[in-house]
């Protein structure tokens, strides 16, 4: 392949650099989420929705009713954002084909992280309140973030395999089950490492420790709050998680075997890398809100970056057979001998 035709391929489409806006876009909502949580400025609002204190344009009482709306507006503009990403995606690849069901599995799941959304501010799970209940709705708004993070990277890397010109690829989970069950059970990990994630960031906001020394203490107490004792087991989880993909990494010949494989494998060990180390960095500084984003984003990157491994890890031209396949085959022949 001679220069030109390298950077033909390298190109995209305006449709893919719009999708590639949709998830940066989304990224910067779910970091402006977390800030509204760590700055306790979730009941800015009231415990009104979809209007804010009763009004549609409410009149800046506080800086947390600034935060809370400014918010709102951002979460809101993601869904016109995501329709005319649908709408897009219909018109240039069709109903049928995966860019579009991709987009509309987008759809879906910005409607669910605004159901949740909007569920927290009704229920009144905000601010000061320290019920279990707020936990879990807490952990599951964070896997809802994250699975809609995935649907999106999906969508686009999709759109993007297409202009680079492997459109003869097909993903396809069951081709290859082994990889699919290794891959299936890191996303796994990481959802539950962002559950965990998403308590102990509730109890870095409702009792924040001074130091290092008096956060490390409080884990211990007996009579800790669940979220406090969660800054064990968050860290622990993650940990294992993270030696987990390492592992994988280095042991499974599929995340090497091409360029583009290689390099988001690369991608993702340092992201891992880069998100212990921010983990132990927010724990020796108490967990201030600028680290919390910070650790918040490496998170987001981490997941995306592994979304993309899992694509291209699985994904196969059209017509070749996978190592699952080619041993059925063999074992049908040698049974028929």
């Amino acid at each position: 392949m001679n220069k030109q035709e390298q950077q033909s391929q390298a190109r995209l489409s305006r449709f893919s650099k719009y999708a590639w806006v949709v998830l940066a876009y989304t990224i910067l909502v779910i970091l402006w989420g977390a800030f509204v949580r760590a700055t306790g400025s979730g009941a800015g609002c009231g415990s009104h929705w979809p209007t804010c204190n009763g009004d549609v344009i409410p009149r800046p009482e506080s800086i947390e009713t600034i935060i809370e709306f400014s918010h709102r507006l951002t979460s809101a503009v993601l869904g016109p954002m995501v329709i005319g990403l649908i709408v897009w995606a219909w018109r240039r690849y069709g109903a049928r084909h995966r860019v579009t069901k991709g987009a509309i599995w987008t759809f879906v799941f910005v409607l669910i992280e605004g159901g949740i959304g909007a569920g927290i501010v009704l229920f009144e799970y905000v601010a000061d309140n320290p019920s279990s209940a707020r936990a879990v709705w807490m952990g599951a708004h964070l896997i809802n973030t994250l699975i809609l993070l995935a649907v999106t990277t999906a969508t686009t890397w999709w759109a993007s395999q297409q202009d680079w010109g492997y459109t003869n690829l097909n993903f396809r989970l069951r081709n290859n089950k082994s990889l699919s069950a290794v891959i299936g059970v890191g996303l796994f990990m990481l959802l539950i490492v962002g559950a965990f994630g998403a308590i102990t960031a509730l109890g870095d906001t409702l009792f924040p420790a001074d130091s290092f020394l008096e956060g490390a203490s409080a884990k211990f107490d007996p009579e800790a709050h669940f979220s406090v004792k969660a800054r064990v087991w968050h860290p622990t989880i993650a940990v294992g998680t993270v030696i987990y993909l390492l592992v994988i990494f280095w042991t499974t010949d599929e995340f090497w075997s091409s360029k583009r494989r290689s390099t988001w494998t690369k991608i993702n060990i340092e992201l891992l890398v880069l998100q212990v180390i921010g983990g132990v960095i927010n724990v020796l500084l108490a967990a201030p809100i600028w680290m919390q984003i910070v650790h918040l984003l490496l998170a987001d990157l981490s997941w995306i970056a592994l979304i993309i491994v899992a694509i291209e890890s699985l994904s196969q031209p059209v017509g070749q057979l996978s190592a699952d396949q080619i041993s059925g085959i063999e074992a049908s022949l040698t049974a028929g001998d």
